[in-house]
Parts: C-alpha cells; sequence; structure tokens
C-alpha cells in the first residue's frame, strides 16, 4: 500500500492524500508536479525512475488506511540529480 507521503521531497510543499499535483516513482520518492517537472525533468532524482500522478485514496478509506506523516526531504539541494 502506498505511504502516501505529505510532502515534495524538493521544496517540502505539503501533498495532501487527495493532491492532485502529487508524483510518485516506484520507490514511493515523493514530488509536487512543479519540482517533478521544473527540475528534474520527470525523473526521480533518487533512483532514475520514471515520476507519475500519485493516486488519490479514497476518502472512505482514509480512516483504515491513513496517509504517512512523515515528511522526507532530499539530503542534496533539488538542482541536483546525485543525492
Amino acid at each position: 500500500m502506498l505511504e502516501l507521503r505529505p510532502n515534495c521531497e524538493c521544496c517540502d510543499r505539503d501533498l495532501p492524500p487527495d493532491a492532485a499535483d502529487a508524483m510518485i516513482c516506484t520507490f514511493e520518492c515523493t514530488f509536487c508536479a512543479d519540482c517533478a517537472a521544473r527540475e528534474f525533468g520527470g525523473l526521480c532524482p533518487n533512483c532514475g525512475g520514471e515520476l507519475v500522478r500519485r493516486p488519490v485514496r479514497p476518502a472512505g478509506k482514509l480512516a483504515r488506511f491513513p496517509a504517512s506523516t512523515e515528511r522526507v526531504l532530499r539530503a542534496a539541494p533539488c538542482g541536483d540529480r546525485a543525492a
């Protein structure tokens, strides 16, 4: 099950579970659509995988399967693709 991380790992923008602009890779690295496109060209800077739109978990399922509250930030600056 996806963690649904609460923020962009680059700019720390809030990305709630229903965010339509949240992007993820297969390792669940999470970025806002702006950073994914502008900073990383649609590729995850951590693993090199494709960043795709994160699915929205139905509101009725969030009570039983809550989104993560752990914020994750990249160690490297956003413009640096080598983490």
